[in-house]
């Protein structure tokens, strides 16, 4: 009998050596496009959710005690690196938690949420090896845990993941990515902004897929999806989302211009 998808889910994010969390996802990506890996009808209820496997460095810190630190220096582009490779590694977690967590779903959800999982550990290898490059590794910085807190309060529910995870936290990345790229390349650090764009053009497929899912779980309860993302942002999220919003990239990874301009109402 082939092993589980929802088993190799849960062994990858389990890991917590960043090194071996990103071989092991590749390898268990590649197994599962190669048809190595079975989604049982009949599996058993996944495991309550928990802390996901992550090093001991970086410190976890509320976000108001992330220091900022301007791109004029190499410590300073060195430590936002490291803030995007924290979101990155998150990313790795999010997706692998998504599949393991979420059963009963039509097997395309799963070939979404395992390539996300590979794209994101890439992204953060990526980054790891540029902050290599700027003298420091990943840990050296304080980082927060906003994005895993997002998804234990998600952990009940598919439908509300795909609104909140994808569609508003990693949604923010497409508003201020093309920004920083801009200061990357204004203070002359072009392997950096490089490292962004890609970055930036292939989170836009993974809020896309967020998209589509919420969609799909609106479509089997009978919700009208726009009206359903609205009231949960406003339940979710205090004071809404911040623009301005970056409008074709939301738009190609599958927000509709009704739906930006009810959040854009939401800030007022």
């Amino acid at each position: 009998m082939k092993p589980s998808l929802f088993d190799a889910a849960q062994e990858c994010l389990a890991i917590r050596e960043p090194a071996e969390k990103l071989r092991r996802t590749h390898e268990v990506a590649a197994a599962f496009r190669a048809g190595e890996l079975v989604i049982p009808e009949e599996a058993p209820a996944p495991a309550p959710i928990g802390v996901p496997g992550r090093p001991e460095r970086p410190r976890l810190v509320l976000p108001r005690e992330v220091p900022q630190r301007g791109l004029g220096s190499v410590e300073g582009r060195a430590a936002f690196l490291h803030a995007i490779a924290h979101i990155e590694f998150n990313a790795i977690n999010l997706a692998w938690d998504a599949v393991y967590r979420f059963r009963g779903l039509p097997q395309e959800y799963y070939t979404d949420w395992v390539g996300v999982a590979a794209d994101e550990a890439r992204h953060f290898a990526l980054l790891e090896a540029r902050l290599g490059e700027l003298g420091h590794a990943y840990g050296d910085f304080d980082a927060h845990n906003g994005l895993w807190e997002m998804a234990v309060k998600t952990a009940d529910s598919g439908l509300r993941r795909m609104a909140l995870v994808p569609r508003v936290l990693e949604a923010r990345g497409l508003d201020v990515t093309p920004g920083m790229i801009v200061r990357l390349r204004g203070n002359g650090d072009e392997a950096s902004a490089a490292i962004l764009e890609l970055i930036l053009r292939e989170e836009v497929a993974h809020v896309a897929a967020g998209s589509r899912w919420f969609r799909w779980h609106c479509e089997r309860e009978g919700l009208a999806p726009m009206r359903e993302f609205i009231r949960l942002v406003r339940e979710a999220v205090r004071g809404g989302v911040r623009g301005p919003f970056n409008r074709p990239a939301r738009l190609a990874a599958g927000f509709a211009e009704p739906e930006l301009a009810a959040l854009e109402a939401l800030e007022d």
